[in-house]
């Protein structure tokens, strides 16, 4: 049986599998094939890294390579997984700046496809690369930073598994912090409209979880940074929202044991920026995902378009998240150019009644400029997209100076990338 994508919706179509021990041997393999696409942890719910050739995993490439003090980076192997790599660097002392909500994901594939956390001054996870090392199409060894490509980086860093194989990367890294978490229940949206601003800037990550189907956020998920070791009591009442009583699951029908700690207990950064702790499975993987992001500006008219189907989405819909995303440079981020607000969609696992749903979200959001995720679900097509990123001829280019022959090309990147000459 061929290998799954986490959440089983997508089986990859490789007609050969490669897993590298070494960077050597990598290079190799890199050389010797005519096609080639790379796996992290398959959480991707689409064909965004999928082949019918050779399919590389890098589960073999997940190390710590280097700790530097002077310039405040770390350098990782690129299938290390954020919670092993939190761990390691909290207890030296350090911290990154963000992390979304599930600590099981690798660094590589993350930043490939600008993954992100919260908070209205944090950008996503691919703002704290600084270098790269990439494995091309002739299979040579390519070094590219910040400081040394310049505005071209930022077309490297979020490269949709385009321009070779990422082995390393460099992380931005700041000293570590202490955070606290706590959860306030049935948040009226009349609240929404009149302070969204200082509710989504309350803290320093703030999640609303809602189901769409009252006139109610279910769940506020605040993330506070604790500074100087001092905090205050838990104010009984959040805009209207009472105080939750005890933890909870974002599906208040399941049990909190798998989230991070909540009720205001004071906790490492790692421990706390995530919604599920990296012990646990946060769920079976039965689920389908989509995300759009929309400029901050536009958040509260674009929530109220989705509001309007909400007898559409309820049969079909786990939980959605809204966060909020600084603006960022990177060409091929949704959050180019623009803070942002992602509207998430966690699906029951009807992928045919998913597929009917998603041009009509879609529409709704399309006076929005709404732009999706790039390794979740979504409708739109190729033009719309493509309209959708200023830079978008820049990596166009950038992809084919990389990769003249198309070694890495695949069907996605023909579809939504390259399927429209610069």
């Amino acid at each position: 049986m061929k290998p799954q994508n986490w959440a089983g919706n997508l089986t990859y179509r490789a007609a050969r599998w490669h897993a590298p021990e070494t960077t050597e041997q990598l290079q190799g393999i890199v050389s010797r094939c005519q096609k080639l696409k790379v796996l992290g942890s398959r959480h991707s719910f689409n064909d965004i890294a999928d082949t019918t050739e050779d399919m590389l995993t890098l589960e073999n490439f997940d190390q710590i390579v280097a700790l530097d003090h002077e310039h405040n980076t770390v350098t990782v192997e690129a299938n290390i997984r954020y919670g092993t790599l939190c761990q390691w660097l909290h207890h030296q002392g350090y911290a990154l700046h963000n992390l979304a909500s599930l600590p099981h994901i690798s660094v590589a594939g993350a930043c490939a496809t600008a993954t992100h956390g919260s908070g209205v001054g944090n950008g996503n996870l691919s703002t704290a690369v600084s270098a790269m090392e990439i494995v091309t199409a002739n299979g040579k060894i390519r070094t590219v930073s910040r400081e040394c490509n310049g505005e071209q980086f930022d077309g490297m860093v979020v490269g949709l598994g385009g321009l070779g194989v990422v082995t390393k990367l460099t992380l931005d890294i700041q000293p570590a912090f202490a955070m606290r978490q706590y959860v306030y229940e049935n948040l009226p949206l009349s609240e929404m409209e009149t302070h969204f601003e200082g509710i989504l800037g309350y803290a320093y990550s703030v999640s609303l979880f809602t189901d769409w189907q009252t006139e109610q956020i279910n769940q506020v998920w605040i993330k506070e940074r604790i500074m100087g070791g001092n905090f205050s009591e838990l104010e009984p009442i959040f805009f209207g929202a009472p105080l939750a009583e005890r933890p909870l699951h974002p599906l208040i029908s399941l049990p909190a044991a798998n989230c991070t700690e909540q009720m205001g207990v004071p906790g490492a950064w790692h421990e706390r920026l995530p919604h599920f702790r990296m012990e646990f499975t946060p769920s079976n993987g039965e689920e389908l995902q989509s995300e759009y992001f929309v400029p901050r500006r536009h958040a509260l008219a674009a929530i109220r378009a989705v509001s309007e189907l909400r007898e559409q989405l309820a049969p079909h819909l786990f939980i959605s998240e809204i966060r909020t995303i600084a603006a960022d440079t990177l060409w091929i981020s949704p959050c180019y150019g623009q803070d942002s607000v992602a509207i998430h969609f966690t699906w029951k696992p009807n992928g045919q009644a998913v597929e009917a749903l998603l041009p009509r979200i879609e529409a709704q959001l399309a006076p929005f400029g709404a732009r999706p995720h790039w390794g979740k679900l979504f409708a739109m097509n190729a033009a719309e997209l493509q309209s959708l990123y200023p830079k978008l001829p820049d990596f166009q280019r950038l992809l084919r100076a990389f990769d003249p022959i198309g070694k890495f090309h695949n069907a996605y990147l023909e579809r939504y990338i390259l399927g429209s000459s610069s």
